[in-house]
């Protein structure tokens, strides 16, 4: 059965959400509260390293928020793309982060699915924080983290959940096109 805490943070999320793809600048605070609603929420259920990714989210939606009002110089932070070297090392990184994380968690917690669960928190790091930098490349990563999240949180019972994650997965598509017609192009 789906509890009013879930119910309250995937409503407080999906705004959140669709308002970043939407390059709109209240999609931060409106995740900062969404995500502590999550991490109550992924408490209750032992998804641990989901826990861990809404703290760093309410961190990250804070400095997003700023970021995105000041941009350079003052000016709106535009949106831009990443070097193909840059996104190749986040991969690795990314990589790397799954595997260490989820030998932890299985080795010491009693977590479900952990090597699963920590590549939706390592990749979700990695798509956050090209979101803060308004980098179009964050899409990719949205929809890889929405592609694992789906089936991960059905299994957990958290249906609502899953299927708020498949909506973001379609968010995350459309939202890749909108941005691609307002980046500007890389220099140097």
């Amino acid at each position: 059965m789906t509890s009013p805490l879930e119910i309250a943070a995937n409503a407080v999320m999906a705004i959140s959400i669709v308002l970043a793809g939407r390059n709109n600048i209240h999609s931060w605070w409106l995740g900062i509260v969404g995500c502590a609603l999550f991490a109550v929420l992924f408490y209750d259920v032992k998804l641990y390293a989901d826990v861990a990714l809404q703290l760093f989210f309410i961190v990250t939606c804070a400095i997003g928020w700023l970021q995105w009002r000041r941009g350079a110089g003052g000016a709106p932070l535009p949106i831009t793309r990443v070097p193909a070297r840059t996104l190749a090392w986040m991969c690795a990184i990314g990589l790397a982060a799954t595997a260490g994380y989820g030998l932890m968690l299985r080795t010491y917690t009693n977590a479900y699915a952990p090597f699963i669960d920590s590549a939706v928190l390592m990749f979700s790091v990695i798509a956050q924080l090209l979101l803060m930098g308004r980098r179009i490349d964050t899409w990719p990563f949205w929809l890889l983290v929405n592609t694992v999240s789906v089936p991960l949180y059905a299994s957990r019972g958290l249906y609502l959940t899953a299927v708020l994650y498949a909506g973001y997965w379609l968010n995350a598509l459309a939202s890749w096109f909108f941005w691609r017609r307002q980046c500007k192009p890389v220099h140097g």
